[in-house]
């Protein structure tokens, strides 16, 4: 029967294969939905089929309703786990997500809470979510005047909280369609992004350090992050957090396991960069080269999070305001501000200058970090001057800036005014012609 389809009211009634059950596919809101009617004898698909119509006609909260009750209908007896239960299970199970910060554990329990929440019971079992209540939650976070990245963040999540939970459910992963991500393309129009500081920028962020004027507190460390982020190209985690043990003056070394990835770098000691770690040993004291930001940074809350990160963040977001530089700025269709420029921005300036240096792109990842994508960003431009030269060709023109046939008509009235026309002036004449 593969191929053939049998039409109702609303919806149509197939298989996808000779020997596969029956399914029931239909339109919400102008999206094809299909279902499994979890059969192989056409009588009683269609019997089925027809049991789901209005449902189909129902308002949202009708149609997920009577989504779950179906689910529950044609689910085969499992173990049943609420929802209510299923965060415990799936953060005790051994193939839970171990991401490497609490920030990202706690996004992961938030993003399932939401989801519940937007079911709006906790009573209902895991294998009671399905494909559409999954549907029917991303559209949901597409009005949430949240970024592409989040949303997508999200699915990702419960993407793998389902996965975990398998036994407890019938049928595929309710979060694997692709339909539910968004695509990047959506944000397009958005011309906002990440800035790379100019020379003439960073020179200005380290005489506002420098200065008396400005104050901060911890102001000398944080002229050290500062320096750190501009001569290495590390992430902010890695400069704040970074040990005297990984710092060799004499040979000039300084040796980075990067927080974010695991990686080790090894990067060499700049003359200014130099300058300042000297200075620095004047208040070394503990293992940190930047004690009081680092304790600063790693202050955490009664649950485990640290929260000591955005406070150190924004003291160095209040150096970049000394410059008259904005750090974020508000977009429409985000309820958060997009980050223009940031301590991160440190690692974007790194990479452009030394694109612009003609330093090979190998070497750059081997300091930034192999696989950045900060480096084939700046990597890939062309540049100036050679897109210059491109539009020279298209118009007919070559080192200079006059057409190509104009020089030639003028060579070409040159040996029409030649009283004598040698061997050589005729071939010319006839190349040119």
């Amino acid at each position: 029967m593969a191929g053939k389809s049998f039409k109702l009211d609303i919806g149509t009634v197939y298989k996808k294969t000779d020997d596969g059950v029956y399914f029931f596919r239909y339109q919400v809101k102008g999206l094809r939905k299909a279902v499994s009617l979890k059969t192989k004898d056409m009588r009683e698909a269609m019997a089925k089929a027809r049991e789901l119509v209005p449902m189909v006609k129902a308002t949202t909260a009708e149609l997920i309703s009577a989504h779950v009750k179906r689910a529950r209908g044609l689910s085969a007896t499992r173990k049943t786990l609420a929802l209510a239960d299923a965060w415990e299970a799936y953060s005790k199970h051994p193939d839970r997500a171990t991401p490497s910060t609490v920030h990202e554990r706690e996004s992961y329990r938030t993003t399932f809470q939401k989801l519940v929440a937007f079911l709006g019971d906790s009573s209902l079992g895991v294998g009671d979510v399905t494909p559409e209540l999954a549907e029917a939650f991303a559209q949901h976070m597409r009005r949430q005047s949240i970024a592409v990245d989040t949303h997508n963040r999200n699915i990702k999540r419960l993407r793998t909280v389902f996965r975990v939970l398998k036994d407890h459910r019938e049928g595929e992963n309710p979060f694997l369609s692709r339909s539910l991500f968004r695509q990047a393309r959506e944000e397009q129009q958005h011309e906002v992004r990440r800035l790379s500081f100019s020379h003439g920028q960073e020179e200005a962020l380290l005489a506002v350090l420098a200065d008396e004027e400005h104050k901060l507190a911890r102001k000398p460390e944080m002229r050290v992050v500062y320096h750190l982020g501009m001569f290495t190209g590390q992430r902010f985690k890695d400069c704040v957090l970074l040990k005297w043990d990984r710092v060799d003056l004499n040979r000039r070394k300084i040796w980075v396991r990067q927080f974010k990835t695991g990686k080790e770098v090894t990067i060499p000691i700049a003359p200014r960069l130099l300058e300042v770690l000297l200075e620095a040993q004047a208040w070394r004291r503990d293992a940190h080269v930047c004690p009081d930001t680092a304790a600063r940074y790693c202050v955490a809350g009664a649950d485990g999070k640290n929260t000591g990160n955005h406070l150190a963040n924004k003291d160095a977001l209040r150096v970049i305001k000394w410059i008259g530089l904005e750090p974020s700025v508000k977009i429409p269709g985000r309820k958060r501000c997009v980050t223009v420029y940031g301590f991160h921005s440190l690692r974007h300036s790194f990479a452009s200058h030394c694109a612009e240096a003609g330093v090979p792109k190998a070497v750059v990842l081997s300091i930034l970090g192999t696989g950045s994508e900060i480096v084939d960003k700046y990597y890939t431009h062309i540049g100036d001057e050679a897109q210059e030269k491109a539009i020279m060709a298209i118009n007919g023109g070559g080192n200079g800036s006059v057409p190509l046939q104009e020089r030639v008509d003028r060579a070409l009235a040159l040996i029409d005014s030649c009283p004598e026309k040698t061997v050589f002036v005729q071939e010319l004449e006839r190349i040119l012609r």
